[in-house]
């Protein structure tokens, strides 16, 4: 029921955090608070009794105990239209790029996942003309990986090739905690091939108030949503997931939570898994497939965050030194696609990460000055032309021009009979001119 009571008194206030004590009130629900800094919307985001919190979402500066709240009666939502095309927004949906707000259907954010029973098995490729991707880690409709890596490297520059190359209806780009011109830099990509006018952009910049940071994904994800009920199918690319756990801890803090793991809030867990959940491929409809970057503090693989965010996706893609590592990566779902693509998909696959695999190894005896082999040399050349064909993210060919490539690669360097292939698929697909 709308709770049209406005309330003239403050009791703590902490940060952006504000407490004070009200009755009727919901969880997650919206309210205005107007001070001598004007009139901002916050979010119920504890109920303890008659004691309400809310975050502010403009943050408390200018705001007093003295301050005037009114509860709106209903949760945050983001207006639905095509009209997002194109466009960029805050995480409170507010136009980041000097056009109008967009007027649309009321879609309310943070709802619970699909019901499985609306679910379908995930059965089909989500084609990057990425090789490292395509071909040894595919992506699958409705699946939901993260991108761990480090700070430095070029995980931003990687999903915005993925949002250009990508076979998707629909691309939602979700930032947090960008540097200004990491945002104009996605924009322009974009602008530039094309592909903005299938974009639609929420991003949180570091100057921006920390709870918008939180609602990125939320937006994101309940766009993504009603594109995907239309038919669409939908990629959510989200960067990063380490920023909106850091948000959270910060907020948790302020509210003086017990922390749990390394300062984080102890539902870091539960917090993550509902965004990620929001992966769907919808009977009779459209699909959501969730790549998110997760950086790693001092490459740190057991850090709370890429530690929980691996208990909950299909696997993850290992981003280190500008290149998608084949052993740290995995597609739990690439055997779904895999066997409807090429005949020689796996078998291409497996027998050039073996030989990759005897690559590493043998580059370790060299630098402990084992004199190298024939068959050593021949990795050492293979390892070379695999890192600069197929790892570098610069290349952009369809999965059966990477398969023809490997193909290549491997009669560049190997006899036909040292590969590990079965004769069969050898024959078939073995180059001419080496065979």
């Amino acid at each position: 029921m709308f709770n049209n009571k406005v309330y003239h008194q403050i009791d703590a206030l902490s940060g952006s955090v504000a407490t004070l004590r009200a009755e009727g009130v919901k969880y997650n629900e919206i309210a205005e608070v107007e001070s001598r800094a004007g009139t901002s919307l916050a979010q119920v985001i504890k109920l303890d009794g008659p004691n309400v919190t809310l975050q502010i979402f403009a943050g408390a500066r200018g705001v007093d105990t003295a301050a005037r709240v009114r509860f709106l009666g209903e949760t945050m939502k983001v207006p639905f239209s095509h009209d997002l095309f194109g466009r960029a927004f805050t995480g409170a949906g507010v136009p980041r790029d000097g056009g109008p707000a967009v007027e649309g259907e009321p879609s309310p954010i943070g709802q619970p996942s699909v019901n499985p029973a609306k679910r379908i098995m995930p059965h089909e490729m989500v084609r990057t003309n990425i090789p490292m991707i395509d071909l040894f880690n595919s992506l699958v409709k409705s699946q939901k990986l993260p991108i761990f890596a480090r700070a430095g490297e070029p995980y931003n520059e990687l999903l915005a090739r993925i949002a250009l190359q990508a076979d998707s209806d629909v691309i939602v780009i979700g930032g947090m905690g960008l540097k200004y011109d990491e945002y104009l830099k996605f924009r322009a990509t974009l602008d530039r091939s094309g592909a903005l006018a299938k974009t639609v952009m929420f991003v949180h910049t570091a100057a921006d108030p920390i709870v918008e940071c939180m609602l990125v994904p939320d937006v994101s994800l309940a766009v993504a949503e009603k594109f995907a009920l239309e038919g669409k199918n939908v990629l959510v690319l989200l960067t990063d997931m380490t920023s909106f756990a850091d948000a959270m801890k910060e907020i948790a803090i302020t509210m003086e939570q017990i922390p749990s793991n390394r300062g984080y809030p102890g539902d870091l867990y539960s917090q993550l898994a509902a965004r990620y959940e929001k992966a769907v491929d919808f009977d009779g409809a459209g699909s959501i497939t969730i790549l998110a970057v997760t950086t790693m503090p001092g490459d740190d693989v057991t850090h709370p965050v890429p530690d929980n965010t691996g208990y909950i996706t299909e696997g993850q893609f290992y981003l280190k030194n500008g290149r998608i590592e084949p052993f740290g990566s995995l597609s739990r779902l690439k055997q779904q696609v895999n066997k409807a693509t090429r005949e020689d998909h796996r078998t291409v696959m497996d027998a050039m990460i073996k030989l990759y695999a005897q690559y590493k190894e043998t580059v370790e005896k060299q630098s402990m000055g084992f004199k190298m082999s024939e068959w050593d040399q021949k990795l050492l050349t293979y390892g070379a032309d695999f890192e600069r064909e197929m790892m570098d993210l610069s290349v952009n060919i369809p999965l059966e021009q990477a398969l023809d490539l490997g193909w290549k690669i491997l009669a560049d360097n190997f006899a036909k009979g040292e590969v590990g292939i079965p004769s069969k698929l050898a024959d078939k697909f073995w180059p001419t001119a080496a065979a």
